[in-house]
């Protein structure tokens, strides 16, 4: 019999939503390789899935991740060295710098948002578009919810 945590075994809202992210998690970059992307890994979407469009300062993606400034400094420096990102300086803020997504990055953004959306997809085969579509609206209630109780603010 396969041993289960305590809160997989109460099935809580974490338990719930962690699953089907967790396998999002590991298909998505599981993929990757055949994309071109070999080198990242699931510890890299802390930064992915942070930065703005402009840009954003390390602070703000280590707090947006829950992470240390030194743990997002060394997945940044990670990513720049493998050529990912890129850092330019703050337009508001001369001291700061922000991270940016250089071309590579752009592409291996590109193939995450796609590999997660056949994801989603193959749920959608496996639920019915019904289902998925009622869970879809749900999450994004839940999430339009959440994120007017805490806005983003850039540090």
């Amino acid at each position: 019999m396969a041993k289960t945590s305590y809160p997989d075994q109460q099935r809580t809202l974490g338990s719930l939503l962690r699953l089907p992210y967790q396998e999002l998690q590991d298909a998505v970059y599981g993929a990757l390789a055949s994309h071109g992307f070999a080198d990242l890994r699931t510890a890299h979407s802390a930064v992915f899935r942070h930065l703005d469009p402009d840009g954003t300062r390390l602070t703000t993606l280590a707090e947006r991740a829950g992470m240390t400034k030194q743990s997002m400094a060394y997945l940044v420096d990670a990513l720049t060295e493998s050529g990912y990102l890129t850092t330019a300086p703050d337009p508001h803020d001369g001291r700061a710098k922000r991270v940016l997504l250089t071309r590579r990055g752009d592409k291996a953004m590109a193939a995450l948002i796609a590999l997660s959306a056949q994801f989603e997809q193959r749920l959608a085969e496996r639920l019915g578009t019904t289902k998925m579509t009622r869970l879809r609206a749900l999450l994004e209630e839940v999430a339009q919810v959440l994120e007017s109780e805490s806005p983003r603010e850039e540090a």
